[in-house]
């Protein structure tokens, strides 16, 4: 995970614009706020990124942990989110330490890809400490292992052309396929789950999970999970 991590607290071009990078922040958090349970929730982004929305959704909760591993990105969430007493930043090592049973919704979208299976399972465990006995454990974005590149390429260009962006899309993505995204994807890769090997991955972390029907985000081809802490564990 250290070279991704790298990666995006370095100046990249993962966004095609700034109207893509506000609008992916905007989807991803009224996503999350559809699975905040109660007000008075607490709620951890795990590996949140830049999480420009953030407010949003803690508007809708009671407490919201932001956990975010690049420590640029880290010390820009801790400016942008100072005034608001509602949100906390946290390194992933201060998740490690967190008190057992205290958060109630734990959101991990679009990170699974980027860590190692044993990364993967330990940050499972760690969730499974902390949630709370009725919380729940929602994984988005998983990358698919028949599903490839091209799929997420008509994933974005439709999402722009939906959202006025599509030249910039174009123009982006011949940026990225001659940037250092492109070539560590292509060296490090992206780790990928079938949906059975995802249940069961969490089955192992002390999880009870299912697939839902819509994934986190603007691509229909990932997938996303939710997991509840197993009565039997």
């Amino acid at each position: 995970m250290d070279e991704w991590i790298d990666y995006y607290d370095s100046t990249h071009t993962i966004y095609a614009s700034k109207l893509h990078r506000d609008l992916h922040f905007q989807l991803i958090a009224r996503d999350i706020i559809g699975y905040i349970g109660t007000p008075d929730a607490v709620v951890l982004d795990y590996a949140c990124g830049e999480a420009l929305s953030a407010a949003r959704v803690a508007d809708a909760c009671g407490m919201l942990y932001l956990a975010e591993p690049a420590p640029g990105v880290r010390g820009r969430l801790i400016a942008r989110f100072a005034p608001n007493t509602k949100v906390r930043v946290r390194s992933l090592e201060d998740v490690r330490k967190m008190a057992e049973q205290s958060i109630d919704l734990v959101v991990m979208n679009s990170v699974t890809q980027y860590m190692t299976p044993e990364e993967l399972d330990g940050a499972f465990a760690n969730v499974r400490r902390i949630l709370k006995p009725g919380g729940r454990l929602v994984v988005g974005d998983v990358l698919r292992p028949e599903v490839g590149m091209p799929r997420d390429v008509i994933a974005l260009l439709r999402f722009a052309a939906a959202h006025g962006f599509l030249r910039d899309a174009l123009i982006g993505l011949v940026s990225t396929a001659l940037s250092d995204y492109r070539q560590l994807r292509s060296r490090v890769g992206l780790e990928r789950y079938s949906e059975a090997d995802m249940v069961a991955r969490l089955g192992a972390s002390g999880f009870t999970a299912s697939r839902v029907a819509v994934n986190i985000g603007h691509n229909p081809w990932r997938m996303t999970f939710v997991a509840r802490p197993s009565l039997a564990t």
